[in-house]
């Protein structure tokens, strides 16, 4: 009989379902060492709890998150509210004693986050940073390749995460509008950032170009507001192995849904990626014969662990929340000391200094080295 872990959920919007479906699908598809219980969710209403209890098959519902900290049967805090809200509520959860696992970006200031991952490690408390693009086995290749030496010294590396959800300059101004818990770089470049470090390793100096285009918006109540964060968020990179490389976080980009894409260059060989099309990785070998030279499509499937656990036949696909699976997955297993935490409290915390960085870079027109205090 497995011991049961129980799950109290903040937050029942796009990421909080995108969790549920990861803890339900995660149970079907790994050998846990747990049984999830999906104990208690919380929401800005009571209405709205007890909506996402009976949808989602919570046992409990409450309108204020205290109550899941303060449950002695709660094991896991599970944080989707919005992002000015997580150092509150991760706090208290770690005073309590519980397992906390956080969506990105941890939180708005890295002073902020700092602290958050300095109480989890005092008390003894294992974390998880939602950044399941991560967990994608084409990531998980290409950096065996790099790592492997496959593509040579790496050179070069050019990151973007372009969505088009905030280009309507007549939508409300939202949590993510406000200095305190947004803006793109934060927001989706933190994507960015953190697959540039996952595949080459160590960002150790930048230079920022942050943009606002959209000077104020709507305020739902009549007026408006002015947006002090960027639309567009650009850096220059430097890499701790002597790589140069760039990326991009922009919610303003028409057209785009969902572009998380890298390319590397290398002395050996190439690679490209988009997660528009995330279950295939393109690789180029300069060793190819010439006139046979050319970017080669590597299509996803069991070799490439662990897709199998989904399906046994390739080319048929994983999807996002299969992401956030794999991403549950990997937490629990350190929870149960079967391994190290995926992407802890720490790494987020680092994640949110090179934004930052980046930043006070854009502002101050100049290179800063990445320093983590």
């Amino acid at each position: 009989m497995k011991p049961k872990l129980r799950i109290g959920l903040i937050g029942s919007g796009f990421m909080g379902k995108a969790h549920v479906f990861g803890f339900a699908s995660a149970q079907k598809v790994f050998d846990l060492p747990y049984e999830i219980v999906l104990h208690t969710i919380a929401d800005v209403s009571v209405e709205a709890a007890e909506a996402a209890r009976a949808a989602f098959g919570f046992a409990k519902a409450t309108h204020d998150w205290r109550d899941l900290v303060n449950d002695p049967e709660i094991d896991v805090i599970d944080i989707t509210a919005p992002n000015a809200l997580h150092k509150e509520m991760a706090l208290a959860a770690i005073a309590a004693g519980k397992h906390v696992y956080c969506e990105k970006p941890l939180a708005p200031l890295a002073a902020d986050a700092r602290e958050m991952a300095e109480a989890a490690e005092a008390a003894g408390i294992k974390t998880q940073v939602g950044f399941n693009y991560l967990c994608n086995p084409m990531l998980a290749l290409a950096r065996e390749m790099i790592a492997g030496g496959e593509l040579g010294e790496i050179r070069g590396y050019r990151g973007l995460h372009a969505e088009d959800y905030m280009i309507d300059a007549s939508s409300p101004f939202t949590f993510r509008h406000d200095p305190a818990g947004g803006g793109a770089l934060a927001d989706i470049g933190s994507h960015a950032l953190a697959t540039a470090e996952f595949l080459i390793g160590p960002i150790v100096r930048v230079m920022g170009d942050c943009v606002t285009m959209i000077g104020s918006r709507p305020d739902g109540k009549g007026g408006v507001r002015n947006v002090e964060v960027d639309d567009v968020g650009r850096a220059f990179l430097r890499f701790e192995n002597g790589a140069t490389g760039s990326i991009e976080g922009n919610w303003i980009a028409t057209g785009r849904k969902m572009q998380h894409d890298f390319e590397v260059h290398g002395t050996k060989g190439a690679l490209a990626f988009s997660q528009e099309h995330f279950n295939v990785l393109h690789y180029y070998s300069t060793s190819d014969a010439r006139g046979r030279q050319g970017f080669r499509r590597i299509e996803a499937g069991p070799d490439h662990y662990p897709y199998g656990r989904f399906c046994v036949a390739p080319g048929h696909q994983l999807g996002f929340n299969d992401l956030k699976a794999i991403e549950v997955a990997g937490y629990l297993a350190a929870l149960a000391g079967e391994g190290p935490e995926p992407f802890n409290f720490h790494a987020g915390y680092r994640i949110q200094t090179i934004v930052e960085t980046i930043q006070r870079s854009s502002a101050k027109g100049a290179w800063m080295d990445v320093v983590l205090a």
